[in-house]
């Protein structure tokens, strides 16, 4: 008998009587009825200016009226018509915003009601710049020209000599200053609220700022990476918007298939919260869930937090460990450098389960990677003689994360150890419904679902393989193989590390390639991971029919030819072809990689992953902001997703790019090369992660589908709204046309 199991039984039976009756009914996931329709009424009118009818502008309707406050976005048409559809019965406050315009006065109105808006036009660019897109803002902001590369060291040119590139320095910038969140909105562009410490120079302010707070060991520690001409170069940046400098370009008001969208947000979570990836469905059947809350993680406080849509409600739901978590230990850092400019000394994020990217299985249980335990190696994942994994590869280090999950039909919690690291996690549509993870370090590791099911056993259904590429041709991996340098053993959750050591062409080669983000394809049943080492590798992993002994890895890198202007792959996806999508979170756009166009898979030239580079295709960014002085864009995509079921109504197979750093989601035509921007204008500060798609009813047109991510930043007082504000949930829906209700 698995003792867990007993253990978290009590755990949660002590939840659920700490709770009450009421929340353990929210926890088991009771599914609306067939009478519980969505709201049906809307509210009408026009929007007009001094012009005339002002096309291409948002019409905001927000309410504290229903049980967790409601925000609903459209766009008005080309007469300056709007439509606010699905309507719960309320008064809101409706008001417009729009590019060149000054936000107007609120006006009440309630379904049923026509409502006439009028806009008001921006006194100033300054004024009318207040509503741009952080990355209009962030493009302002002057990096290091190319001539300076390589680094010289902190007292030649204040750029590090690990820096050989302008490339390569940008995609540092990107990833590790906009990792946790958004650059270039109000708060960050600014130095304003810092100005009572009385630093005399904004160089001095730069340098406390990166030290405040629970991230600020962070923060600096990746500024000190940057090296000195990092700091010079925010404190430039905030001095030239101080003077009235404002973004070069002018972002587009929504045309064509944007002002279709409706916005629709929902508040969750508290003023703390930090909200990582949403989920709403199974991502190989999108019925599944249909109506259902839709869940994300609190990874600050250890929660799920849903909303039900249908009552327009959130709740939570704790997530346990096998350990006393009071003598565990927060992933977040429970000291600071410098008090918060927010919370002063207080200790604001202290969740110690740490759930990360939930998933559900098909069976509607929700999945995710957070912490069982700490310390711990169980016997089974190191001992050869108690498992063949640990014969091939044994575990060496405890792992940070490991496997849970929630099943709302019982309201419990079951937890798996993994002996290795895990993120990101993908199910497999295969009878045995693997679900696969990212964060293993030198592995990609994985939980049999099938067998965990009928035997409950963590030892059976947990397996793995380090990634080992067939460099001497026989089409299979032998032992010994050629190893990285050092070893490689590190349980790193992103990027590999590593280089090859001594290369042997009679041998295989391990190679650290490291896997932040994974994806199984439907087409094979192949598993594929994103490294975000620059430039940036993919790898795909076949684990044969008798893993580990099975398990051959193939390794492609980006390109060297490509690497200056396309580089940064974090998110990865997979159409219904077997086509690999990634979001180039440094260089922005889209890489694709199609294996089908591939003739190399084993042999000696394959060491460097450059041997399929015809697989290769780039889809840039086409908006024109690029970081100044460069022709790198200044958006930022902290993962991506493809539509393969055409939930949004944009086609299938479309890839989805998180517009990070612009307040938005890019839908990538793949025909023209073309985005479509969903954008979320208010409240500013959009930063999403992950994100999905659901068909609630595939019979009721636009109505019936949508789009979810949610507002996923660290630092929820960086919203537009300052401290108080909350993370929402944010369903978009494409109408056939801006007027549709």
């Amino acid at each position: 008998m698995n003792m867990h199991r007993i253990g978290l039984r009590t755990v949660v039976g002590a939840l659920v009587a700490g709770l009450g009756g009421a929340a353990f009914v929210a926890w088991a996931g009771v599914q609306p009825s067939a009478q519980q329709q969505r709201a049906s009424g809307f509210i009408q009118g026009t929007v007009t200016g001094p012009s005339g009818p002002e096309a291409g502008v948002w019409v905001i309707a927000e309410t504290n009226q229903t049980p967790t406050k409601l925000v609903k976005i459209v766009v008005t048409d080309d007469q300056g018509r709007y439509v606010l559809p699905e309507m719960p019965n309320a008064t809101y406050d409706i008001w417009v915003r729009g590019y060149g315009l000054a936000d107007s006065r609120p006006v009440k109105g309630k379904p049923g009601d026509t409502v006439a808006l009028k806009a008001v036009k921006a006194s100033s660019p300054a004024e009318a710049a207040k509503v741009y897109p952080a990355n209009y803002w962030y493009s302002m902001l002057e990096v290091p020209a190319k001539s300076e590369f390589p680094g010289k060291g902190a007292d030649v040119n204040g750029i590090p000599p690990l820096f050989q590139s302008q490339s390569q320095f940008m995609d540092q910038l990107k990833q590790g200053c906009q990792l946790c969140h958004q650059l270039g909105n109000q708060i960050t562009r600014t130095l304003d609220h810092m100005k009572p410490l009385g630093f005399k120079t904004s160089l001095e302010a730069w340098d406390y700022r990166v030290k405040t707070g629970q991230r600020g060991p962070e923060m600096d520690g990746m500024m000190n990476r940057l090296g000195p001409a990092a700091k010079k170069m925010y404190a430039d940046w905030t001095d030239r918007i101080a003077k009235g400098e404002v973004p070069a370009h002018t972002p587009p008001r929504p045309r064509g298939v944007e002002r279709n969208i409706v916005v629709t947000l929902w508040d969750w979570g508290n003023e703390t919260s930090y909200m990582h990836d949403e989920v709403s469905t199974t991502k190989a059947k999108p019925t599944m869930n249909a109506n259902g809350p839709v869940y994300a993680v609190d990874a600050a406080h250890g929660k799920y937090i849903a909303v039900n849509m249908n009552e327009n409600s959130a709740y939570e739901i704790p997530i346990p460990t096998r350990d006393d978590p009071k003598a565990m230990r927060s992933r977040f850092p429970q000291t600071q450098i410098k008090p918060s400019n927010f919370w002063g000394q207080q200790i604001v994020h202290s969740g110690v389960s740490d759930p990360h990217n939930p998933m559900f299985d098909s069976k509607g249980r929700l999945w995710s990677t957070s912490t069982v335990s700490q310390g711990v190696i169980p016997d089974w994942c190191k001992d050869a003689k108690l498992n063949k994994y640990a014969a091939y590869f044994p575990a060496t280090n405890p792992s940070n994360r490991h496997a849970s999950f929630f099943d709302a039909k019982t309201g419990k919690h079951e937890l798996l150890y993994t002996c290795y690291g895990t993120h990101h996690l993908q199910f497999s549509e295969d009878a045995e419904e693997k679900v696969f993870f990212s964060g293993g370090g030198p592995t990609i590791p994985w939980v049999n679902v099938k067998v965990y099911d009928q035997t409950r056993d963590e030892k059976q259904a947990v397996g793995w393989c380090p990634t080992v590429i067939d460099t001497n041709g026989d089409g299979k991996i032998t032992k010994p193989w050629n190893e990285p340098v050092g070893g490689g053993r590190s349980q790193s959750e992103g990027g590999g590390g590593g280089a090859l050591g001594k290369f042997d062409p009679k041998l295989d080669t391990r190679v650290n390639i490291g896997s932040y983000g994974v994806i199984v394809s439907p087409t094979d049943h192949s598993v594929w991971a994103a490294s975000t080492s620059y430039p940036g590798r993919i790898a795909r992993l076949d684990i044969g029919k008798n893993p580990p002994e099975s398990c051959i890895t193939e390794m492609y890198t980006i390109p060297k030819d490509r690497a200056d202007t396309h580089f940064g792959p974090r998110g990865i996806d997979v159409d219904r072809n077997g086509v690999i999508w990634m979001a180039l979170s440094g260089s922005g756009g889209f890489a694709s990689f199609d294996r089908r166009k591939c003739k190399v898979f084993k042999g000696g030239e394959i060491v460097e992953g450059q041997q399929c580079n015809e697989g290769w295709s780039f889809y840039p960014l086409k908006d024109g902001v690029n970081m100044k002085g460069t022709t790198i864009n200044a958006d930022f995509h902290y993962y991506n997703w493809v539509d393969q079921f055409n939930t949004s109504g944009l086609g299938e197979n479309t890839p989805i790019a998180n517009g990070s750093g612009s307040d938005s989601l890019l839908a990538l035509n793949t025909k023209s090369g073309d985005y479509v921007t969903l954008r979320v204008p208010y409240p500013m500060g959009f930063y999403s992660r992950g994100l999905d798609g659901r068909i609630d009813d595939p019979k009721s047109g636009w109505r019936g589908r949508g789009l979810y991510a949610n507002y996923g930043t660290n630092f929820l007082w960086h919203i537009e709204g300052g401290k108080g504000t909350k993370s929402k949930l944010v369903r978009f829906q494409v109408r056939p046309d801006p007027l549709a209700k």
